[in-house]
């Protein structure tokens, strides 16, 4: 009962009362009073700023899980030798981004970033790699690609987590079999490991694609979206639409004015978006043990 009162009243109740919103135009002062029935809807679906982080927001997901997937799983590969020494340090090392506070983590790369003090603006010069000062959140050009470098190396060590566990429920005994019959080491990780991670790679995979697709205060503290939108992603942009403000044009003088129904509408339209995403995850992942349970089968039959 505890468990249900509190899910109600965090979870069911403002997902309700979201969607009751989505018929408004409200600022969040009151109660809402000026229906306007779909006209949100429409508005989102018209909306260019939407569009563009809403592409924004898959460029972060379509760069982030792939290089982070691949430099987890060969880190998690290089981690499970046992003959590997700490490699309990080299693993708490790589998860330690993982457990900090992405809001923190934006504060640290602001201020590293920056122009002033010992930034690292300041080592690349006096190591010679660039001979000025670099706006790296302010250009419109790159301060997407900084977000993403950033992203990968924060959420790296949850995917190297997931990616140890599936290798350790990986049997010793497919690797001593492969030894017996000369296979050497590419050939065992593509013959044994890469197919005992195929379940657990695909639920990594999911759980990674969908992460990347509600990234948040990461973009919200270090760049507010900004400048002029360059790295405004769905979450900032509806959080901006909701309460107001001038963060999500990057200082360039636009004022949003408060919109809860509008910015309800934009959640629920990328939630539908995420959901489509999700049950398509979900029916591919169940083929993939059909398929498999199919192959145990016909070895067993054999």
């Amino acid at each position: 009962m505890p468990f249900v009162l509190l899910v109600g009243a965090f979870t069911l109740y403002p997902i309700g009362a979201s969607l009751v919103y989505t018929l408004f135009q409200w600022n969040g002062v009151g109660s809402p009073d000026h229906y306007v029935g779909l006209a949100n809807f429409r508005q989102v679906v018209h909306d260019g700023v939407f569009w563009r982080s809403f592409g924004h927001t898959f460029l972060y997901a379509a760069v982030v899980v792939p290089v982070q997937l691949a430099l987890a799983l060969v880190l998690a590969v290089v981690l499970n030798n046992k003959r590997l020494r700490f490699s309990t340090f080299y693993r708490s090392v790589f998860f330690l981004p993982a457990v900090m506070s992405p809001a923190i983590i934006a504060v640290i790369f602001q201020l590293l970033l920056s122009n002033f003090g010992d930034s690292i603006n300041t080592r690349l010069i006096r190591a010679h790699v660039i001979d000025h000062q670099v706006d790296w959140l302010g250009d419109p050009h790159s301060v997407m690609w900084v977000v993403i470098g950033i992203g990968i190396w924060n959420t790296l060590g949850y995917n190297l987590v997931y990616f140890l566990a599936g290798l350790q429920s990986i049997p010793e005994e497919l690797y001593e079999a492969a030894s017996l019959d000369g296979a050497g080491a590419w050939s065992k990780f593509w013959h044994v490991t890469l197919p005992g991670l195929r379940e657990v790679g695909l639920m990594i995979l999911f759980l990674a694609v969908l992460g990347s697709l509600q990234v948040f205060d990461l973009v919200q503290v270090l760049t507010g979206g900004g400048p002029y939108y360059a790295s405004s992603v769905v979450n900032t942009y509806i959080y901006q639409q909701a309460f107001g403000g001038g963060l999500s044009a990057g200082g360039a003088g636009i004022t949003v004015q408060p919109n809860v129904g509008f910015a309800s509408a934009a959640a629920f339209f990328y939630g539908l978006i995420l959901m489509v995403i999700t049950v398509a995850q979900a029916l591919l992942l169940r083929r993939v043990r059909a398929s498999r349970n199919a192959a145990r089968g016909v070895r067993e039959g054999d």
